[in-house]
Parts: C-alpha cells; structure tokens; sequence
C-alpha cells in the first residue's frame, strides 16, 4: 500500500528517485538555468513541474511570478524552512513577480490561531525572517488570505472543482477544515494570474506537492478560465540532527531553529549523527563517511557557499585527515555566525517594516 504524503505530516518518502517516477515529477536539471544557486548546484533541488516554461521566461526576459507562503503558526523558523525562501530569492533575483501569502485562515481552520494573533504573528517575526533571509523588501508584495477577497471567492469556486474521493485519495484525510484550507491554497497559487495569465512557479518542499497536484488538476478542468499550469520545484528535506530524513518540531532537540541561542545549537551539532568511525584510529586509517554525515549535510545545503572548500572538506573527511570533532567546532562557528547575523538582519528588517508592500481589500 503507498503512503501518502501530505503537507500535514504523515510519513514521509526516504527515497527521492521513486517520489520522482511515483508521482510524475521531472528530474532537475541545473543546466535549464542561468546561475543556478547553491541547492540547486548541489542536487538538493532534486525535481519539478514544467521547469522547461520558467526557464524560457528567465532566458527571454518574459513576465512571470514566485509565490511562497508563510504559516504564522510558531514563534521560530527551521532550517528547511530557509530553502524555500534561498529558491524564491533566486526566481526574484531572475526577474519573478515576487507575492508571500500569509495564510492565517489556513492557521484558524487547521491550528485554531485566530486572525488577530497570526496577524500580531506575522509582523512581529515571520515577515521580518523571510525578509532576513534574503527576500528584497522593495520587490516582494505580501498580502493575508483573510484580507484577499478574490482569494476567498476563487477558493469557493475551484471547490465545486474537486470531488471528495480525489480529496481524500491526494491528501488521506477529508475533514472539513483540511479541504478549506486546501482549497484556498488553489486559490492562493493561482492568484498572480487573476488579473493576467502568466506563468508562474512554487518553491516546496515535497510535502507540499498534494498542493500542486490538486491545483494543477482544478486548472486542467478550468481551460475556459485560461489558467497557465502552475510550475514548480521541488528541494530535499533539511535532514534532523539525529539522521531522519526531515528536521521536525516534535523533537526540538534535533532540529536547528532560526533564531536560536548559538551556545544552545553548537550543544545540538555537537550530539549531531556523523559518517565517523567507531575509534578514531579506525577513522584515521579508513576515512569518514561524509555522505551519512549530518553536519556535512548542514555544509552542503545551508553553511558553506563555495563548492571547493565543500569538496575539499569532503576529501579530507574520506581520507581521514579530518576528524569528527574537528568538523563540529567547525560547524559551530559557522552557526554561531549566520544566528548572529541572522538576529541582526531581523532587527533590520522589524524597523523597515513600514515599508514592506501589501495589497489590502
């Protein structure tokens, strides 16, 4: 029997490759485009949906959008959650209509949060993070599902759409407050094009595709709309400490939150799973195994930008001249530094808030 996976948190796949043929996706390829960034270089981005169309509109200087959400739910982000936001900077830095939905109904159907407090939420943290991490305040429109008519009409209408046994097929469960919630969602990726149809990319996680593929199914049954098939991509998950696939908040003590007390999060890297060798003279004579390591992982996606300092480290930890300890103290100065900046950007970011644009109704 398949597992489902679905954007609430039921199991998740370990292996990409059958994600890839299971579900219909295309294998990324980096060379579709120009100065693809550092998840992309390094197969963290690992697939998607009609990338080919996002490709010619960047080559060809065409109009097209980026849209990412924020779920104002927690008081801190997590490192998967920066992926996401490193692959929208890039389609913003590539000419992308950039748009952050706030998705506070989503957060009263599913997490009961109400609207006041994702608000007070949003602008206390969450925009001023995304921010932090790289989004261009000036070239970035946010806007609140709740405050977005045309949101909410469209999401009734793409409702009649959809009939209960897909629901229930894509997402395992059909309670009421999830098919709320994931229609708006439909209503939400679609809603750069309600105005003029152009084409448009997602950046998720996979746990997000059930998104996408119902989207991209209402669209199919819509053609008299004129709806352009929504793009996407798709990164690997931001491996927990302790060597499961997926950092989880469910146990704090093997994920890296952002912001984080830097003393705290060198504590976790330094309990974090490695590639090392039970003894250290068995390491030294046979090498590690960088690609069962978490911190290198951390390296890979999140810490170290240049790729011949990332292939020198790997070399040197397979040879055995780099040691397992040596490899954390260094992890940890790398972290101590981006939390520092990090909570210095924030601040920034909190005092310009005034200017970020958003579309009221």
């Amino acid at each position: 029997m398949n597992k489902i996976i679905d954007p609430w948190g039921t199991e998740l796949y370990k292996d990409y490759e059958k994600l890839i043929k299971e579900f219909g996706l295309e294998v990324f390829n980096k060379k579709l485009f120009p100065e693809p960034n550092r998840l992309m270089r390094r197969g963290v981005v690992f697939a998607g949906r009609d990338l080919k169309r996002i490709s010619d509109c960047i080559k060809n200087k065409k109009e097209y959008y980026v849209l990412t959400g924020i779920m104002p739910s927690g008081e801190k982000l997590h490192f998967g959650n920066r992926s996401v936001i490193e692959n929208v900077k890039y389609f913003q830095d590539h000419g992308a209509k950039t748009y952050v939905l706030v998705a506070d109904l989503e957060a009263l159907a599913t997490r009961g949060i109400s609207l006041e407090e994702a608000r007070k939420r949003a602008f206390d943290f969450h925009i001023p993070a995304y921010i932090a991490l790289g989004l261009d305040i000036k070239k970035t429109i946010f806007y609140f599902q709740s405050q977005n008519k045309e949101v909410v009409h469209h999401s009734y209408l793409f409702s009649r759409k959809i009939t209960l046994n897909e629901f229930k097929a894509i997402y395992g469960n059909a309670s009421p407050s999830r098919i709320m919630a994931a229609t708006t969602q439909i209503a939400d990726i679609l809603f750069p094009q309600f105005k003029k149809r152009i084409p448009g990319i997602i950046p998720v996680g996979i746990d997000q595709d059930p998104h996408m593929r119902l989207t991209r199914d209402v669209v199919s049954r819509t053609k008299k709309m004129g709806f352009i098939m929504p793009s996407s991509i798709y990164h690997k998950f931001t491996p927990s400490l302790d060597g499961s696939i997926k950092m989880s908040k469910s146990s704090p003590e093997s994920m890296i939150e952002l912001p984080d007390d830097p003393k705290k999060t060198c504590k976790k890297l330094s309990n974090a799973f490695t590639g090392g060798r039970n003894t250290l003279k068995e390491q030294k004579k046979l090498g590690g195994i960088p690609q069962k390591c978490i911190i290198f992982e951390l390296y890979k996606q999140h810490l170290i930008e240049d790729d011949k300092e990332l292939n020198k480290i790997f070399n040197e930890c397979k040879s055995g001249k780099l040691m397992c300890g040596e490899c954390k103290q260094m992890a940890c100065s790398l972290i101590t530094k981006f939390m520092n900046d990090f909570e210095k950007k924030i601040e920034k970011a909190r005092k310009d808030i005034d200017k970020i644009k958003i579309i009221e109704w």
